[in-house]
């Protein structure tokens, strides 16, 4: 998945997408245990993705807090 595809996004469908995601690492893992996984790289870009999805829903949780600094200022 690509930045902008979640940055297009609310905030409300990365929470869920990121809950949906790690159950599928959970999956995977599983899956990787028992020796049925094939492609192991799909464990790096799974994580790299929640990853990802985490870093915007931080961006835009602190977005308001710093545009509240700056008015202080």
């Amino acid at each position: 998945m690509k930045i902008y595809e979640i940055r297009e996004m609310n905030s409300d469908e990365i929470r869920k997408r990121i809950a949906d995601e790690e159950n599928n690492l959970v999956d995977l893992r599983f899956q990787h245990e028992l020796r049925q996984l094939t492609n192991t790289a799909k464990l790096k870009n799974l994580k790299k993705d929640i990853a990802r999805m985490k870093t915007v829903l931080s961006e835009r949780e602190k977005t308001p807090e710093q545009n509240k600094q700056g008015d202080n200022a």
